[in-house]
């Protein structure tokens, strides 16, 4: 039987605001979680040379896959080699290799709630049973090692994610090691969606591979190295699997694009700009935590890393979906309902992405504040 899957509506929120703004409309967009820099430049003038010099083809490059093994190294203090690294189209074909050569269908694994909506919507089109754990405020809007204990049965396997999509919010290193601890006792596998690394505001950013080096681990070009349109990414995938990621990856997707790797071996070591981009977040963040609570919205999770709000709504609506496009068609700015990334609690929050110009953060701020001053609050 075919799978049932829920839409991203985050997309039908996009797609009012590119008419909107094709109809004349100012738009800043906050809906996305995508980087509204481009490419390294470095890494864009790599690609014009390889353009007039290389045929290119289907490819898995060795010297994108020996750096991304010294970044593991100089990062993590943790030891990866080639073997072990299957480029890919960025982190969701990734995440369809990690769980189809983890798990058969039928298999249970924990997500996060809230969590990033594909999750869910890939579990549910392999076949696989999502266990959906809520995570609130006293939970940090995390997994935890308690929370994974008390399933019974034990699933088969869990997502983790940290920082996490949409919440922004860091499993302390301490946290980490003891949910290793839980899934070696119980035989829960792990996947680790580390995406988001590189983008974190005093804290650190433990890869799992330090705690559990069996586990496997998504990452991607996309956020930190701002490369969203590259599509490129990687798996790591423990030695014994390895095998079975690549034979996957082979027949699904061949090969990421070869001009992707040309350019994201070169973007690696053009952190002087990336980290600028990271300095624009810092700022914008610091912008939000200090007005978001005088403008009416002084609930939201503590934003450790990425570059997100979740910001609970629930004094204002109790439809998501209708104050982001009311929001939308008021004042240009665009956001997303949280009912993508929790489909029980998630009608009383939005996700507002920070990932722009700190000019269009304060512009976004004032046209937020005045249509919140007209909109009526819950007693």
């Amino acid at each position: 039987m075919t799978a049932q899957i829920e839409p991203f509506q985050t997309i039908a929120i996009s797609l009012l605001a590119h008419r909107l703004k094709a109809e004349g409309s100012s738009v800043i967009h906050m809906e996305f979680g995508q980087p509204s820099t481009g490419a390294p430049s470095a890494a864009i003038a790599r690609a014009h040379m390889v353009l007039d010099s290389d045929a290119m083809g289907y490819w898995q490059s060795p010297d994108l896959k020996e750096r991304i093994c010294r970044h593991y190294a100089e990062s993590y203090c943790v030891s990866v080699s080639p073997e072990q690294l299957v480029l890919t189209c960025g982190a969701s074909p990734a995440l369809v290799l990690a769980l189809s050569v983890l798990f058969d269908p039928g298999a249970r694994v924990a997500v996060a709630r809230p969590g990033y909506v594909a999750y869910r919507n890939t579990l549910k089109t392999l076949h696989m049973e999502p266990v959906e754990i809520q995570c609130g405020a006293a939970e940090y809007f995390q997994l935890t090692a308690e929370a994974l204990a008390a399933i019974d049965p034990a699933p088969d396997g869990v997502i983790l994610a940290s920082p996490a999509n949409p919440t922004g919010t860091i499993i302390p290193r301490s946290e980490l090691a003891a949910i290793a601890a839980l899934c070696r006792a119980r035989g829960i596998a792990i996947i680790s969606d580390e995406i988001y690394h590189g983008i974190a505001y005093g804290h650190e950013t433990p890869s799992i591979l330090e705690v559990e080096p069996d586990a496997m681990v998504i990452n991607s070009f996309s956020k930190y190295f701002s490369m969203a349109g590259w599509r490129l990414g990687w798996l790591v995938a423990p030695k014994g699997k390895a095998g079975a990621a690549i034979a996957r990856m082979s027949n699904l997707f061949l090969t990421p694009p070869s001009l992707s790797q040309h350019a994201g071996l070169v973007a690696m070591d053009s952190r002087a700009e990336l980290d600028a981009n990271v300095a624009t977040y810092t700022r914008n963040r610091e912008l939000l935590l200090a007005a978001l609570p005088g403008l009416g919205l002084a609930k939201f999770a503590p934003p450790d890393g990425a570059f997100y709000i979740y910001a609970d709504v629930s004094e204002y609506t109790d439809d998501s979906m209708a104050f982001c496009t009311a929001l939308l068609e008021a004042t240009g700015v665009a956001t997303a309902s949280g009912v993508d990334f929790d489909p029980v609690e998630g009608h009383h929050y939005i996700r507002v992405s920070f990932a722009i110009s700190t000019e269009e953060t304060e512009e976004a701020i004032r046209r937020i504040g005045a249509w919140l001053a007209t909109q009526k609050r819950e007693a």
